[in-house]
């Protein structure tokens, strides 16, 4: 007999198709409300991924509910407590995505700083035989300003340094790292170029990144966000650039998924990317086999490989 599992997101084919191969999988959404009772009461495994919403309420409703899979490094999405309180074991996919995250947060840096979208756009439309681009913002040997110096931010500021660029960071606490450590971000960001974050989302970072820390950031900054989406005041943000009192972002989240704010869908000095960072085959092939893998555990009674911490 197949396990019941009930999968409330978006997954990659590779992964869609194994689910189906080994368990008795039902399609809905984040809320529940198409799962009759009959159904609700075979559920012991949810799958989501790491944009997933599930509130106490979906958990409520599912009495046999024993495992929620994500399918990504981030769960700010799930009810951690809702599920422990219930004795629900929560996974993620930690890890076999830290080195694309970091790839990509380069790659953004410098697509924003380069202006390569804009370059892209202006030989496409012939105006390069009007006069050369406009000059852009280099990026080696400039001061980079880290938000989280996790398995990602350190990632990130090893790919940096190759770049002889100058490496200080914000986070809960000072690290034994050789790199600056700034107790504040709005003092982080008027030390540096570019800013990067790469903080999990949550309450304790819900808009770190606002009005204030954009303008300490100033005229002449970059912010880069492969963290969370709700970690930057996306108004506030397409205000700063759209006043010219930041120069340019580079962005691989938002707070709400898939609709960026209007106000940044018009401006030229922002590179948008619809939260790929770690979508490579290798990567989602990786993440994959360990969602998988915690699912397989769990109905085998065995320890989960990567519950979440705490």
């Amino acid at each position: 007999m197949k396990f019941t599992v009930l999968r409330v997101a978006h997954l990659p084919p590779m992964l869609s198709e194994r689910l189906h191969a080994d368990y008795e999988v039902l399609e809905g959404s984040e809320r529940g409300d198409e799962l009759d009772a009959a159904q609700t009461r075979g559920i012991r495994a949810l799958v989501a991924n790491g944009e997933s919403r599930v509130r106490a309420g979906l958990i409520d409703r599912l009495p046999v509910l024993q495992v929620i899979i994500v399918f990504g490094v981030g769960y700010d999405g799930i009810d951690v407590e809702a599920a422990r309180a219930r004795g629900i074991a929560v996974t993620h996919t930690p890890d076999v995505l830290t080195e694309d995250v970091a790839d990509f947060a380069i790659t953004l840096m410098l697509g924003t700083a380069r202006r390569l979208a804009q370059a892209d756009r202006f030989v496409r439309e012939g105006r390069w035989q009007q006069g050369p681009f406009p000059f852009t913002r280099k990026v080696s040997g400039k001061r980079l300003g880290i938000v989280g110096l996790g398995r990602i931010g350190k990632a990130i500021a090893q790919r940096a340094a190759a770049f002889d660029m100058h490496i200080s960071y914000h986070g809960r606490r000072p690290l034994a790292v050789d790199y600056p450590y700034y107790a504040s971000v709005t003092e982080l960001a008027a030390a540096v170029d570019f800013l990067v974050v790469a903080v999990g989302g949550g309450d304790s970072t819900y808009h770190l990144i606002d009005a204030a820390v954009l303008d300490a950031l100033g005229s002449t900054g970059i912010l880069i966000n492969v963290g969370r989406g709700s970690v930057v005041d996306e108004v506030a943000l397409a205000q700063a650039l759209a006043e010219g009192r930041l120069l340019g972002a580079g962005l691989d989240v938002f707070e709400d998924e898939p609709r960026p704010h209007a106000g940044l869908l018009d401006l030229d000095n922002v590179l948008l990317a619809p939260h790929m960072a770690s979508a490579t085959w290798d990567t989602r092939r990786a993440m994959s086999d360990l969602t998988l893998a915690n699912l397989a555990a769990h109905f085998a009674g065995e320890s989960l490989p990567t519950p979440i911490p705490g």
